[in-house]
């Protein structure tokens, strides 16, 4: 009996007070009022601070948390959060004083990550770069990487913030273009509504361009559709460059057939798009270009063809040029051909462009390409140039070129020029 009294008692007495303790504890722990008032020790130095539900961030009102609060499990219903990549650090202070392959690689890093959240932050980084063309490519991967979120707020930037000489206009069709390839029909909807509105407006031109632009790199039949119905003038010529670019990707048979059903109603136009696409397919297939201007009707657009053909032979391989122009069958076209060739070899290699019109004869249908010839060396080596002058048979021509040469020669020796002109009997230059 001692035994209980001195110590089953007290062990029992501690008990109750231990579950009165626990009660009082439970129901404060459940009253709403608690979860204000509670406090968490994070360290030393934050012993006081009540904990901050929502941790910082780009926009701590749509950041969804879930309750820390010791001994409470259940979730504080908060809105989703948006989240934003953060964005490469002192971003501005690399694009102001970084080497050019630091401020690139942060500068894209920051176009990859960049939201509608942090789009005020890249511009403010391409802002640091000097006005004018050299910041051109990081406008154009800014407006485009700008139109994937917000084409509207990316035109009105380039309207109203960018040079006007420089980058306007380069920049208003980059978001045309981005926002083309994303959703055809809305920035074409756009471009008739701002059209409507602005009837005036300089920028129609350079809307229309994006919106080729853009078509072209995803849908080149919407493409070549929407670009017959641009009315004439510079937006259409800017927008055949597009064009004839993404056609040239196809196969030369491909590129060719589009080109030649272009409509003949346009003939200027249509001879741009020849020569355009008469460049390109050169620079990917000779042969394959060779063959479609022998075959052309002798016309304006052949010979831009055949220029542009041939500008392309001669950097590469000029002899086989010349070899290809001697065995042309169409004699009108040949001449010619020789004439473009003379032009464009002689720049290069006048000793053998001479070396290569030595192995024809003189003759009235080549009086044009000596003539050529002698335009090309005569600032060079004028005293050559009346030699290759006075070769010419027909005598309008040779006047013609032999006063040219002598113009040239004045400049250079008028001593000996007229010294030339006693010995041939002409009369001397004043």
């Amino acid at each position: 009996m001692n035994v209980f009294f001195k110590i089953g008692l007290p062990w029992a007495a501690t008990l109750g007070v231990v579950f009165f303790i626990g009660l009082e504890l439970g129901s404060k722990k459940n009253d709403p009022n608690y979860l204000d008032s509670e406090k968490i020790l994070v360290g030393d130095d934050n012993a006081d601070k009540p904990i901050n539900p929502f941790p910082t961030s780009r926009n701590p009102e749509s950041t969804p948390v879930k309750s820390v609060i010791k001994g409470d499990r259940s979730p504080i219903k908060v809105p989703n959060e948006i989240y934003s990549p953060p964005l490469p650090p002192n971003l501005r202070r690399i694009m102001e004083d970084g080497s050019i392959l630091e401020r690139m690689g942060a500068y894209m890093d920051a176009l990859r990550g960049m939201d509608i959240n942090s789009v005020g932050e890249v511009v403010n980084a391409f802002e640091a770069l000097p006005t004018g063309y050299g910041r051109h490519l990081e406008m154009k991967l800014l407006m485009r990487s700008w139109a994937n979120l917000d084409p509207i707020s990316a035109f009105n930037y380039a309207e109203k913030s960018l040079d006007a000489k420089s980058e306007r206009r380069f920049a208003i069709s980059e978001v045309l273009a981005g926002w083309a390839a994303r959703d055809s029909n809305g920035a074409i909807s756009w471009v008739k509504q701002y059209q409507a509105r602005n009837p005036e407006s300089k920028e129609s031109a350079n809307l229309m361009v994006g919106v080729v632009k853009g078509l072209a790199e995803t849908d080149l039949t919407s493409a070549d559709q929407f670009f017959r119905t641009l009315p004439e003038g510079n937006a259409k010529w800017q927008a055949s460059t597009f064009l004839a670019q993404e056609y040239a990707n196809l196969s030369t048979e491909e590129a060719i057939q589009w080109a030649e059903n272009f409509p003949d109603k346009d003939e200027r136009m249509k001879a741009m798009i020849l020569g355009q696409l008469g460049s390109k397919i050169a620079q990917k297939d000779l042969q394959g270009a060779a063959r479609w201007a022998e075959r052309m009707p002798s016309n304006k657009a052949s010979e831009q063809v055949m220029s542009n053909l041939l500008a392309r032979w001669t950097s590469q391989n000029p002899q086989q040029a010349a070899d290809w122009v001697g065995q042309i069958q169409d004699s009108e076209k040949r001449v010619k051909a020789m004439k473009l060739l003379t032009n464009k070899w002689s720049l290069r290699d006048p000793v053998a462009t001479a070396s290569w019109l030595n192995n024809f004869p003189p003759s009235t249908e080549l009086d044009p390409v000596v003539s050529e010839f002698v335009n090309r060396i005569s600032s060079r080596d004028p005293e050559g140039a009346v030699g290759w002058a006075e070769s010419i048979l027909g005598e309008t021509e040779k006047e013609r070129a032999l006063s040219r040469a002598l113009k040239a020669w004045d400049l250079k020796d008028p001593a000996k020029a007229n010294e030339w002109r006693i010995a041939n009997s002409r009369q001397l230059k004043k």
